[in-house]
């Protein structure tokens, strides 16, 4: 036997005698099973006090019997050891005040070591994002239940009344991992300094922060006292701090638990389950993940590499190499309902200046995505069950690529993020800064009311600079769009002059006249006629021309006497409402009069702000025009806008 001791742990290599019941008895082994378990170790070789509180192994005659080789490593008492390789007591049972050591049916006392039956197929099935059916609704009682009991001193008591509404092993883990879930916080202090990463219970419990050592040994510890078999695993993994691509080597960062149930190992992580540090400001917030809970082993793997690869519960296991070089799908990736992604490498080298990343998932997803912090550089496109997208870098050299996913929830979380090499730019395939996302119809504009495009394919190339995109609408629903470029020739109250709009049955057409040559972005806007509110941006187009001659001006289609400097405010709608009473507000340069005609005729009034503004009935007519009179010593008037009237 070989003894190696430090300041906080005494290690012990010896040779482990394992009997059988049956000479046990021959050796006359008399009142074992009646015996306190403490006294019983003593007898055969076992613990023995001493005054400093670390207990040391007696010398166990070994004779002629045959045993197992481990490494035992004693620690002070009520100690959470860091990182080591150890055995887990097995079952425990609360007999008269005190938790007892249980075997098995054939009296082993300590865990079983994972095995084939443990591990599951690699690459994941997508059949579950969990190593056993479960169905989280009949933890719903059980959840509130935990979550909700206080902070004890003491380690048994907590477990009691945490167990108190748990009625199997899968059960007593599930309110355990909620306890912690919901009342450690991460010690990022802690985290960084190694002096401080060893944690008792007891101390856990009095400041409510951790480490992941602390966390898996509280967890472990937690499950021991419960009755269910729980080790410790260290290992590497790709938390916070963790740059795409990187290497491992040295010591390991992180600590997670892996938990005996219904005769198979599974894996938790209640550090990742609590909550995220804030990259920026480096604080911890509470922020409940069920991902890392009885996670699919397929899946856990992205981002826990085990010291043993037994703990991968993989067949077959990965190497270092292959986990440093996968793909680093985040907890939000599944949590989401993403099922994969395509390159699978985190590292992407643009071909001709671009880079493509495709992204399936089981029902439709809303997504974004940053280049270097910013929504620029790529056309994203939504599909039913997924997501194209097409990024061109503006510079060589290496880019930052993140991708979020919406999911049924209202906050965008990233889910993938890639390293983009570049050695190659397309100027030609510079995007409008003002072209957001998505680009293109889908199935969020058929959500938002808008049918069977004209124009599918997100990009419309025009070679006369004009183009006319229509589109069913569901009623009630009223559309609004503009036009942006990067020229600076567009401005803000410029932006809807371009296009024209027009209504006919249930479809609304766009009609668009491009100022010049170059890319625009033509933005798309819904909202509900009878809701308060402003217009949401629903998709838009990307609309291509190349011909240096074009220098359409910004008017509706309507008359060639429309100005290039007049502004149309109101009405926008190229259809009226009949019976109603319309206002009407222009900008109308070098004219003398201004009336709107229907079935009588109504004149509008300059005001000090230099609009041409007044109202008129639409009872009674079809067609509504805007005329003016240029010459105020003439009676000509000019027809320069036309509105349709629906019919009642």
């Amino acid at each position: 036997m070989e003894l190696k001791k430090d300041s906080n742990a005494v290690s012990i290599d010896m040779q482990l005698i394992v009997h059988s019941e049956k000479r046990r008895a021959a050796q006359g082994t008399h009142s074992d099973r009646q015996a306190d378990p403490g006294a019983l170790l003593q007898r055969r070789g076992g613990f023995q006090g001493v005054a400093n509180g670390i207990r040391k192994w007696q010398k166990i005659e070994a004779h002629d019997l045959h045993g197992t080789q481990l490494t035992v490593e004693v620690h002070p008492r009520d100690a959470v050891p860091q990182l080591l390789k150890k055995f887990s007591l097995a079952k425990s049972t609360y007999i008269q005040g005190s938790w007892c050591l249980q075997g098995d049916k054939n009296g082993n006392t300590k865990p079983r070591q994972p095995g084939g039956k443990d591990a599951h197929a690699y690459p994941w099935d997508r059949s579950s994002l969990k190593s056993m059916p479960l169905d989280l609704r009949q933890f719903e009682k059980l959840d509130t239940y935990a979550s909700q009991v206080t902070v004890k001193s003491d380690l048994d008591e907590l477990v009691s009344d945490l167990v108190q509404e748990a009625h199997s092993d899968l059960e007593r883990v599930r309110a355990i991992w909620i306890w912690i879930c919901h009342h450690i916080e991460y010690d990022i202090m802690a985290a960084q300094e190694k002096d401080c990463q060893a944690f008792k219970p007891t101390d856990i419990l009095r400041t409510q922060k951790t480490n992941c050592d602390g966390y898996a040994g509280l967890f472990e510890k937690m499950c021991r006292i419960a009755g269910v078999q729980c080790m410790t695993v260290p290992g590497y993994s790709k938390g916070f701090g963790y740059q795409t691509g990187q290497s491992f080597s040295g010591e390991f960062d992180h600590a997670w638990n892996a938990v005996y149930l219904e005769g198979r190992w599974h894996l938790v992580d209640s550090t990742w389950g609590s909550g995220l540090v804030d990259k920026t400001t480096s604080k911890f917030t509470f922020l409940y993940n069920e991902f890392y809970f009885l996670t699919h082993p397929a899946l856990f793997i992205e981002d826990h590499f085990p010291d043993n690869k037994n703990w991968q519960l993989l067949k077959p296991p990965q190497s270092l190499r292959q986990f440093e070089n996968s793909m680093y799908h985040k907890s939000e990736f599944y949590n989401k309902g993403m099922l994969s992604a395509h390159p699978e490498t985190s590292m992407i080298r643009t071909v001709n200046g671009k880079a493509t990343v495709t992204i399936e998932s089981c029902a439709p997803t809303l997504f974004m995505f940053m280049l270097n912090g910013k929504q620029e550089h790529g056309l994203l496109s939504l599909r039913k069950n997924g997501m194209k997208l097409e990024v061109y870098p503006p510079t060589m050299g290496t880019h930052n690529l993140q991708i979020f996913a919406k999911g049924s929830s209202d906050i965008y979380s990233s889910v993938l993020e890639y390293t983009l090499k570049c050695n190659f730019v397309d100027f030609g395939a510079q995007l409008p800064t003002e072209l957001h996302q998505p680009v293109g119809p889908s199935w969020f504009s058929e959500q938002m009311g808008i049918m069977k495009p004209s124009h599918p394919d997100p990009i419309i190339h025009t070679s006369d600079g004009r183009c006319s995109i229509s589109f069913g609408v569901d009623e009630g629903i009223s559309i609004l769009a503009s036009l942006h470029g990067d020229d600076g020739l567009i401005t803000e109250e410029t932006q809807r002059r371009y296009i024209f709009q027009l209504h006919w049955e249930k479809r609304t057409e766009l009609k668009v006249q491009l100022p010049h040559a170059g890319k625009f972005a033509l933005k798309i806007f819904v909202k509900k006629r009878q809701e308060p509110g402003n217009y949401i941006f629903v998709f838009n187009y990307l609309l291509c021309c190349t011909n240096t001659k074009v220098n359409w001006p910004m008017f509706p289609e309507s008359f060639g006497n429309w100005g290039q400097d007049n502004e149309l405010l109101e009405p926008l709608s190229g259809v009226l409402p009949a019976n109603r009473n319309i206002p009407f507000k222009l900008k109308l340069h070098g004219i003398a009069k201004a009336l709107v005609k229907g079935q009588d005729t109504w004149p509008l009034t300059l005001n000090h702000e230099g609009y041409w503004e007044g109202s008129c009935s639409t009872a009674g007519c079809q067609e509504v025009y805007v005329m003016v009179l240029e010459n105020a010593n003439h009676n000509f008037y000019s027809y320069i806008l036309k509105y349709k009237v629906n019919a009642q």
